[in-house]
């Protein structure tokens, strides 16, 4: 009988955890086994090789990726609004996989840097059509960075540049207003 995907996926949420809290040389197969509460075997079921772990959280942000590209093209609020008001990272599943695929990336890992750029592009290629220029585009690419980046740098207490309520509708109501077609 094999094992339930929910084994598989505290493999992951443990891998994920190191590469976040303690980086990727923390990250290796005995500290994820230990860190995810099975044993190597059992970590090994999943994922024979660390650069199966390392794809199988790609997968996983590629995957939520998706479903975030599909939450931007949905979203009542529009595109850009949306996009711009979920770059101030609250913890998601989505931030926390963009992060430990940052931190394998950091160490010139070839995969987590395609999966990052492709995340760019997927976000680029939802949000152009609501944008009027090239400029535009690179006008919310960059705002949303800010947002992120310094958001990220907060930790558990976020710098208060960040903008929150009525701060974050005027950046993006700004936003709006120098993209529009």
């Amino acid at each position: 009988m094999s094992r339930p995907p929910l084994a598989r996926e505290k493999v992951l949420d443990a891998f994920e955890r190191i590469l976040i809290d303690e980086g990727e040389r923390a990250a290796t197969m005995d500290a994820t086994a230990r860190a995810a509460g099975v044993s190597k075997g059992g970590l090994l079921y999943h994922f024979g090789t660390k650069e199966a772990l390392e794809a199988g959280l790609i997968v996983r942000l590629a995957e939520l990726v998706d479903e975030d590209v599909a939450a931007i093209e949905s979203a009542a609020e529009g595109p850009v609004a949306y996009f711009l008001r979920s770059s101030v990272m609250e913890n998601a599943p989505l931030d926390r996989a963009i992060i430990a695929a940052s931190r394998l990336a950091q160490s010139g890992n070839a995969p987590a840097i395609a999966a990052l750029h492709e995340m760019r592009a997927r976000w680029e290629d939802a949000l152009r059509p609501h944008t009027r220029s090239t400029a535009a585009l690179d006008l919310v690419m960059l705002v949303s960075d800010g947002l992120y980046f310094n958001n990220a740098l907060g930790g558990d207490a976020p710098l208060t540049v960040v903008p929150r309520g009525e701060a974050l509708e005027a950046v993006i109501a700004l936003v709006e207003e120098a993209i529009r077609l």
